[in-house]
Formats: structure tokens, C-alpha cells, sequence
């Protein structure tokens, strides 16, 4: 099989370059830029537990010298502290230079042997066949590409959805910030807030070394924001915080943000893709763009892992335009809905019991990654198995437990996701202070590993001491991303191999035959499909 074509070298494009790689996939990433990020301080990432758990699993070492977790998040209503809320029963925010994360990305793209990084290529043309799909570049690489499948992670302005023909349809200008990274010292160290004099609207978001990142809401239509009316608004927001008294500060980079909100019509058009801002554009209401581009990585991962080594029914790939562009849309709605509200100033609803902590709330939920706005969105599972109620719905993402894995290490459970293979976990209280070579021969165990190496999909077997709301010896389904996809009271082969085939939706119709090589440019040559072994 050809490699997967990525279009695209910025954190989403990259993200899926090594989570196919994970799972044992070539790819070859085409960058139109030189191959290195422009250093913008004020142009940064908020991610949240998972996508954190999944830029450390792909190998971007920068989070931990890069990143900032939040110590807090604070919320003010016109001059009075509102809420403040800590992190000790859930995980920070991290927040990152966007630079920053990306280099990280690519410095472990650059390290793996199954990414080929190639700067400075402008793709221009597609043409696909039954057998593959081939892409045009100008530039340092003026040449064919031959691949099994594409993905455009090209951005708002994206190649591969103009040449497709795709739709892009939605609102512009939905929000604008005003934008700042400046150097200073706030009465409060590492935490972040929000600071709300309707219809006036600050953020304040810490960095590494004493650096912050400050956003204004600006009116949608209003004038262009001078160097003067920034450091002016600078001054006057580090004056209100500090009692009066604008502290020193060394300003470090400026910009104006606009968002918009759009949606592509279509995500797959036969063996090519559409991923991140080439897909969808949102980020009002403290929302983040960049975190679904990474969702949208880990989904379409696995699904074109699992057709790139055993072929795919075209229901499981179109699954990922499906369970993505729908939790998008979602994601889109709630902001559209709560926009309104939230935006405009005064009226009915100033004077309404509770309606500006509710304007609070929801905006911290966007922030925090939680509720309609932030929360890790659930997947319609496509198995209808749940014989054991758990804390987690079918569908939702699981709880991130110490699991044993086959080598007898205990991880977290999110450590073991991305590649390319489901999980299997049984739920067996105490084995956590049993010898591995005791628990595998004892119990259940010797019938789960037999219906387990039975199953359709690449399976790892892990056993959990325990798991949110499950009794003892529940068995769990778990997607490759981490959704979970049934739940069984005990041992059920037939019934565990059913469900499988569900999340798999059904056998490939037939093994995609090996397109002839391109001698334009030849690709990489792939990695032998990785054998699980469960004991």
C-alpha cells in the first residue's frame, strides 16, 4: 500500500502524520510553508486533558517546558471577584504557544521513520482512482505523490477543498480580539480569568516565565485597532487589577483575532479527507478550533489505519465525517444559540435573577472544556451492547484509569490509546497487587484472551482494578480513541465479537489492491503490520 497523503504541516496536519504512524501507517506531509514556525507569542492553544494525553503520546516533548497549567480560573463580574475554581478533583487547562506545539509535533514527525516531512510543496491538482489517489506539487518538490488516501489539513483556506469541489458555508466575523503576550506580575500567579463588564469582555490566560496572554472583545464592526489604542487598553486593564496603578510591563507581541464560524458541506469525498480548519472554523465563546482539529486527527486515524491494513468498509470511513461533523455542528449551534444573550448589552436580561452568572457560567464552560461549548463530545456507539451501566455513557470517552497492559506495566488507560487497535478491559478489583503471571491464567482471563485474539479488529487485552460505576468483572469495549463502545457482565465471545464487528461496521468489501508506484516520487516504504500479542 502507497502512504496517506497529508496536506498540511500545522498541529493537526502533523498530529494525524503520527498517529498513523503509531498504528504502523506511512505518510508523506506536504508543507507549502519553509518547514519551521513563526514565533507568535500571542497566538497560543488551550488544550484540555485528552488532547494534552494525546500531544505527550505522539511525542511532542515542548508541552512540558512550553505549557502552563492553570492554577485556577477566575471570574469577575464588573469590579467584584464572582467565582474562583481550582483543579483538585479534575485536570487543568494547558496552555501553549501555538509555535510551540507545533514544533514539538514536528521534531517528532521529523524523528519517525514512517513521516516524510517535505517543505516548501504547493499542492496544485488531484486525481484519484479506484486504487489510490495522487496529488500534484510546485515548489522544492515539483512533482506526483502517489497515496491510498489524502487529508487536507490545510487550513481555512484549504487546497484540497477548493480542488474538491466542497462547499464552505457560514458566518463571518462572528467575534474579533483585540490580542496581547506581555511580561508582567498579576495579583494572582497562574490563574487565569475572565473579566465581564457587559458589554465589555477580558481575558487573562498565563504562560511560562511570567508571561500572559490578554484578549479583549472588540465590537464586530468597529474601527481598526491602532498601537495606541492597544497599549492604551493594556494600561487601563493592568490599572483596574492592580489597584489603580498600571504595573511594569514589557510588551512582547500584538494581533487582532477574527473568528468565524463555518462548516464544510462534505469531509470525505472518496479517498480523500478534510480535517481541521479546512473542515470547520469556531473558536467564540472560548471555544478552541485547534483542540477539534486534534479530535478530528485521533478519529480519522484509526479508521484509515484499520483500511490501510486490512482494508475498510467505505460505512466505517464514512463514520468519521459523521460522528465529527456532527459533534462540530453541535459545538457550532450552542455558540450560535448562546451568542445573543451573551453579546448583547443590556435590555430584559440585564435585569433578570441569575442571568449573569449564567452568561459566567457559560462562558467558563467554553474556557474550562466543559458543557455544550468544551466538553469531549460522545459518538452515537453503533452497538446497542450495554449490559453493565457504568459513570460512562456508550459512545463518551472513558475514564483515564490504571490499567495492566500485555507487558505487565501499569499506565493510564490513555496512554495505551492511538494505535490503531481496540481495548479490552476487565474489570478485576485486586489484581493490581497480584503478580501478572498469577491473574492470566486465573478466573475469566483465559476465556477473555481466547474470545479477544478471536476478534476481527486488533485487540490489546488490560485488565483495571477498578472502573467509575462497574461491579466486578465487567468487560469493556473501547474504541482506538477512547470512546467507549459496550459493555458486557462477564466473558460473552459471541456477543463481544458482534459488538467488534459493529465498531469495525462490518468486513471491507474487498482489500484495496496495490496501486502501481509512482517513479516521480516514490514513498516510503511501510512498516509490517504489528502482531498483538495478548500473553
Amino acid at each position: 500500500m502507497d502512504p496517506v497523503i497529508v496536506v498540511g504541516a500545522g498541529p493537526v496536519g502533523l498530529s494525524l502524520s503520527l498517529a498513523l504512524a503509531g498504528a504502523g501507517v506511512p505518510s508523506v506531509v506536504l508543507d507549502e510553508g519553509p518547514g519551521k514556525e513563526e514565533v507568535r507569542p500571542a497566538r497560543t492553544v488551550v488544550l484540555h486533558a485528552e488532547s494534552t494525553a494525546m500531544a505527550h503520546r505522539l511525542g511532542c516533548r515542548t508541552l512540558r517546558d512550553e505549557g502552563a497549567y492553570f492554577a485556577a480560573w477566575r471570574t469577575m463580574r464588573r469590579s467584584r471577584p464572582d467565582r474562583r475554581i481550582t483543579f483538585e478533583d479534575h485536570p487543568a487547562p494547558l496552555h501553549v504557544p501555538q509555535h510551540a506545539l507545533t514544533r514539538g509535533l514536528r521534531d517528532a514527525a521529523a524523528a519517525h521513520p514512517l513521516v516524510q516531512l517535505i517543505a516548501d510543496s504547493k499542492l496544485d491538482a488531484l486525481e484519484q482512482d479506484g486504487r489510490g489517489i495522487t496529488a500534484h506539487t510546485r515548489g522544492a518538490e515539483t512533482t506526483w505523490w502517489r497515496g491510498s488516501y489524502l487529508v487536507g489539513c490545510d487550513g481555512a483556506r484549504s487546497t484540497v477543498r477548493k480542488l474538491l469541489g466542497i462547499r464552505f458555508p457560514g458566518r463571518t466575523a462572528v467575534e474579533r480580539h483585540a490580542v496581547a503576550a506581555l511580561r508582567t506580575e498579576l495579583p494572582w500567579p497562574g490563574e487565569a480569568l475572565l473579566h465581564r463588564s457587559p458589554p465589555q469582555e477580558v481575558t487573562s490566560r498565563p504562560l511560562r516565565d511570567g508571561v500572559w496572554r490578554l484578549d479583549w472583545l472588540l465590537p464586530p464592526r468597529g474601527e481598526l485597532v491602532t498601537p495606541d489604542a492597544l497599549v492604551t487598553l493594556i494600561r487601563d486593564t493592568l490599572a483596574a487589577w492592580c489597584g489603580g496603578t498600571t504595573p511594569p510591563y514589557d510588551l512582547i507581541d500584538t494581533g487582532v483575532h477574527t473568528l468565524h464560524h463555518r462548516l464544510a458541506r462534505r469531509w470525505r469525498d472518496g479517498r480523500a479527507f478534510l480535517a481541521g480548519d479546512a473542515a470547520h472554523l469556531l473558536g467564540a465563546l472560548g471555544t478552541q478550533g485547534v483542540e477539534e482539529g486534534l479530535r478530528d486527527a485521533e478519529n480519522l486515524a484509526w479508521k484509515l489505519s484499520l483500511a490501510w491494513h486490512h482494508g475498510a468498509s467505505d460505512a466505517l470511513l464514512d463514520s468519521y465525517e459523521a460522528e465529527r461533523r456532527t459533534a462540530v455542528a453541535s459545538r457550532l449551534r450552542a455558540a450560535d444559540q448562546a451568542m445573543p444573550s451573551l453579546r448583547a448589552g443590556g435590555g430584559l436580561r440585564t435585569y433578570l435573577p441569575g442571568a449573569a452568572r449564567s452568561a459566567q457560567s457559560l462562558l467558563t464552560d467554553g474556557h474550562l472544556g466543559r458543557g455544550p461549548l468544551g466538553a469531549e463530545p460522545a459518538y452515537a456507539p453503533p452497538v446497542a451492547e450495554r449490559e453493565v451501566p457504568t459513570a460512562t455513557e456508550p459512545g463518551g470517552p472513558v475514564a483515564n484509569v490504571p490499567v495492566t497492559a500485555p507487558d505487565g506495566a501499569t499506565v493510564p488507560l490513555r496512554d495505551l490509546l492511538g494505535q490503531g487497535r481496540l481495548l479490552v478491559v476487565l474489570v478485576a478489583p485486586g489484581t493490581g497487587v497480584w503478580d501478572r503471571r498469577h491473574w492470566l491464567g486465573a478466573g475469566l482471563m483465559p476465556r477473555l484472551a481466547a474470545a479477544v485474539s478471536a476478534l476481527p479488529v486488533r485487540t490489546d487485552l488490560l485488565v483495571a482494578d477498578r472502573y467509575p460505576g462497574a461491579p466486578a468483572h465487567t468487560v469493556l469495549l473501547v474504541r482506538p480513541d477512547g470512546h467507549l463502545a459496550a459493555t458486557f457482565a462477564g466473558v460473552r465471545p459471541a456477543e463481544l465479537y458482534e459488538a467488534a464487528d459493529a465498531v469495525r461496521a462490518g468486513a471491507p468489501a474487498s482489500r484495496v489492491p496495490k496501486p502501481t508506484p509512482s517513479t516521480a516520487a516514490p514513498a516510503p516504504a511501510p512498516a509490517p503490520t504489528p502482531t498483538v500479542v495478548i500473553d
